[in-house]
């Protein structure tokens, strides 16, 4: 799955920082009201840029970032594995899955964020943090790293998988579902699960048998 597993996890704590930095710039009450300076600023611009074709075209990619969207693909990914037998790649990809529903349901009953005010679609529950940022990240990165062969042709995939995680997040940002920090933490912790599970489990593997497949 990765050329250098050590990298990987180093990327992968990295990221996975960077969510819990941003999660504790919100949570803390002595840098929450920077936090939602920035956060009201961005929303501020995004009523102002608000025209019918970007609304529309956000609405799409809330759409793709969806369940709807994510589960089925997820499924057959994990059916194609089994029948693969990838089974290492398999697992890696279930565990970011698994991980990442979790901590979307006890991240957000235990922050309890209010969403922000004159959404431009339907939204429920709380907000911080995005769980169409988690999930899309998650589904993107990790589909390209357990189903692409190593190389320039999965590189340029992987840029395409977070170009697409960025766009859909800003397009929840647009249509005022969600806060920009909100966003910002579940694309990072998204990204950081996808990539950090298969480093982990290759990581394990190597260590356990230097000689053995990644498949």
């Amino acid at each position: 799955m990765l050329v250098d597993n050590r990298r990987g996890l180093l990327v992968s704590v990295c990221l996975l920082v960077g969510a819990l930095v941003v999660t504790l710039l919100y949570v803390l009450p002595a840098t929450r009201p920077a936090v939602q300076f920035v956060d009201d600023a961005v929303w501020r611009f995004a009523g102002v840029v608000e025209n019918d074709p970007v609304t529309a075209l956000a609405k799409v990619f809330s759409l793709v970032g969806s369940g709807m969207v994510n589960w089925p693909l997820r499924v057959a990914a994990l059916l194609l594995l089994a029948w693969r037998r990838h089974w290492l790649r398999l697992a890696a990809f279930a565990l970011a899955v698994v991980t990442s529903e979790v901590l979307i349901g006890t991240m957000k009953a235990a922050i309890g964020r209010p969403r922000p005010p004159l959404a431009l679609i339907e939204t429920s529950g709380a907000a911080f943090p995005s769980g169409h940022a988690i999930a899309t990240a998650v589904t993107a990165v990790g589909l390209v790293l357990v189903l692409a062969s190593p190389g320039r042709q999965r590189w340029r995939w992987e840029v395409y998988a977070v170009e697409f995680t960025a766009v859909m997040a800003l397009s929840r940002v647009y249509l005022r579902a969600h806060w920009f920090s909100d966003t910002l933490a579940g694309a990072l912790l998204g990204a950081g699960l996808a990539l950090g599970w298969p480093a982990l489990l290759m990581a394990i593997r190597h260590r356990r048998d230097p000689a053995a497949s990644t498949s």
